[in-house]
């Protein structure tokens, strides 16, 4: 299997439910692709486990807490989305690989609650 391109931003859970407009965001995307007729091409990771790849480890000092990733095949709509959103790293990967078995596994928020 080809491994595919993903590209994301990224930030702190506290920061982007918080302080950035998140969810109005992905609302309007939501309704673009629904008039459009696009396939929905983007995921929310919450505390993706791409991360843990030693490709990503210099992010963990950065984001010690909760975090999430908006990740998508679609390299334009990111660099949208990081002109919407102020203060979020961005990203790229590629994957299934070595390293990032499965590209869009997270673990659940409660868990980063629990630690």
């Amino acid at each position: 299997m080809q491994p595919t391109k993903y590209y994301f931003v990224l930030a702190s859970r506290q920061f982007l439910i918080s302080q950035e407009p998140l969810e109005e965001v992905l609302r309007e995307r939501i309704q673009y692709y629904c008039r459009t007729k696009k396939r929905i091409d983007f995921w929310l990771l919450p505390n993706p486990r791409f991360l843990q790849s030693e490709n990503f480890k210099y992010l963990k000092n950065k984001f010690p807490q909760s975090c999430i990733a908006i990740t998508s095949t679609n390299k334009i709509f990111i660099s949208w989305l990081k002109l919407r959103l102020n203060n979020v790293f961005v990203g790229e990967f590629s994957g299934p690989n070595e390293q990032i078995q499965s590209p869009l596994e997270f673990e659940s928020l409660e868990s980063s609650f629990e630690n």
